[in-house]
């Protein structure tokens, strides 16, 4: 069964970014749960080459909340943010005698996720459905 799309939350995702996840996961590990502006003013502050990346995909996911979904962005704060390992890039680096060494370059995948905190998520079937509620027959329904 296909999960519907949520009419309250916005996701962004960033993927293959050249960074090793776990350098990626000390950054979001600080900005979950914060607030939109909260979260832009502490990635600007950080000393780490992970937050760059982060802080594109934050305003990124701001900018898909405001377009397509009408979100204030005062109102918005991170409601989930993970960290995947992507494909490891080999390349190969020669070396003396002919030999050749493997070189790994990590990636990751980011994914950001906001939520409004004035937009009510859906309570009963109807309204998750039709995006209204019939007051008649929630009141007389058995």
């Amino acid at each position: 069964m296909k999960k519907r799309k949520s009419r309250t939350e916005v996701k962004a995702v960033a993927q293959y970014i050249h960074m090793s996840a776990h350098k990626a996961r000390r950054v979001v590990d600080q900005i979950r749960g914060r607030s939109y502006e909260e979260t832009l003013m502490i990635l600007e502050l950080m000393p780490y080459r992970a937050s760059y990346p982060i802080f594109k995909l934050v305003y990124s996911a701001a900018a898909n909340a405001n377009h397509n979904m009408g979100f204030n962005e005062a109102d918005s704060f991170i409601s989930k943010a993970e960290v995947n390992e992507g494909v490891i890039v080999k390349k190969l680096n020669p070396q003396a005698r002919g030999r050749s060494y493997t070189i790994k370059r990590s990636t990751c995948h980011i994914t950001i996720v906001l939520k409004d905190r004035t937009k009510k998520e859906p309570t009963s079937i109807l309204e998750r459905r039709y995006g209204w509620v019939d007051e008649y027959k929630i009141k007389y329904s058995r």
